[in-house]
């Protein structure tokens, strides 16, 4: 594993939250159902490396294809050839190898799924900037976000005004429905604003105990079945009171244990 991907992988803060949220002038359902459909509500993989998605056909274009040829499956004119999860770091580390510039810059990353070609025009000083921000925390990421949206006036317009189409567009470009990313964008929105938003503390303790190797089937803020047997394997293995809730005991004891 390229340890220059892995970090602490500090999960979102309400602080971090409510800056990029005054900055962009949005409601915080709108800034969340955001988070949750790029990437299913978390900025980090298990092992607290950013999420990432190589994109083959950016490499192409980026390196003028002269690598397609004899690695198709990391350099092609068509998108596609994704191993998901930590696999994608395979992929990325293969196209490093052929133009580590490149390869940086073609894949999405962390929260906002930020890809990399972006760095430069947001401020980072090069892809490089990007990425280390990335892995610190995902106060960074969202930041990222923010920059990409304020340095785009019409997405930025859209999202204030809740046009998903118009967002999806402008931040996944003009495919966005082949994905139904306007409506996953309207429905968590939705959502969200009905049912009351994702919990900070409940999301920071879905990421430690996903660090620690207790599975609650996705950090999103939302307590679920997986979330509550997560926290009924961490009660037993420290010896504490079997709640399947996060009672003060239960968070003081994943604070200590944090990775």
């Amino acid at each position: 594993m390229n340890s220059m991907f892995v970090g602490k992988g500090s999960p979102l803060t309400q602080n971090g939250f409510d800056t990029v949220l005054s900055a962009l002038d949005v409601d915080a359902s709108s800034l969340w159902a955001l988070v949750t459909v790029e990437t299913r509500g978390f900025g980090f993989l298990a092992d607290r490396r950013p999420k990432i998605l190589f994109e083959r056909h950016v490499f192409h274009n980026r390196t003028g294809g002269r690598f397609s040829a004899s690695n198709p499956d990391i350099s092609s004119s068509t998108p596609g050839g994704y191993s998901g999860g930590a696999a994608e770091y395979d992929r990325l580390a293969r196209a490093m190898q052929l133009d580590r510039q490149a390869a940086l810059e073609s894949a999405s990353w962390g929260l906002p799924q930020l890809m990399g070609f972006n760095a430069s025009k947001l401020g980072y000083t090069n892809v490089d900037g990007m990425v280390q921000a990335f892995v610190v925390d995902e106060d960074a990421q969202l930041d990222g976000a923010r920059r990409f949206i304020a340095s785009n006036a019409p997405l930025a317009s859209a999202f204030r005004q809740k046009v998903w189409p118009r967002v999806a567009f402008f931040y996944n470009g003009k495919d966005y429905k082949k994905n139904a990313y306007d409506d996953k964008l309207l429905h968590y929105q939705q959502l969200y604003g009905i049912k009351g938003l994702p919990s900070i503390e409940l999301r920071t303790a879905q990421a430690i105990l996903t660090y620690l190797g207790f599975d609650t089937h996705g950090v999103d803020g939302v307590i679920g079945n997986g979330t509550r047997t997560a926290i009924i394997a961490f009660q037993r293995a420290k010896g504490l009171n079997v709640s399947a809730e996060l009672d003060d005991a239960t968070l003081d004891a994943l604070k200590s244990a944090a990775p």
